[in-house]
């Protein structure tokens, strides 16, 4: 089993900053790809980032380009979002994923990203 805990979420100004890290535990010895959905109330699952985990590699969903970063820590089994230039509309709860190989997606529990106007 795979247990993700997301960290790093809380209230902030909009055009202010926050990271979001996402901790690995378990069987995590076959990593693909770690990334991040959000939910805001009301709407569904919206893809935010991802990245390979042996090359590093990032995605961006359009809406968060040239405002968020995704990086990951290989040696701590951790991945982190750093979040820039917040508006009120990324607000939402965010979520962690990781990908095996060869097996379904676990998620984490979430955390709650508010940004005030």
């Amino acid at each position: 089993q795979v247990q993700l805990v997301e960290s790093g979420g809380g209230l902030v100004q909009a055009g202010g900053s926050l990271r979001l890290s996402c901790a690995a535990s378990g069987r995590t010895f076959n990593i693909y790809e770690m990334g991040w959905f959000r939910q805001a109330p009301g709407k569904g699952r919206e893809f935010v980032a991802s990245i390979t985990w042996s090359a590093g590699s990032p995605t961006y969903a359009d809406s968060v380009k040239g405002r968020f970063a995704i990086s990951r820590d290989s040696a701590k089994n951790t991945m982190y979002l750093q979040m820039n230039s917040l508006k009120p509309e990324d607000t939402a709860v965010y979520y962690c994923y990781e990908d095996q190989y060869g097996t379904s997606r676990y998620w984490g529990q979430g955390t709650q990203v508010t940004v005030s106007s």
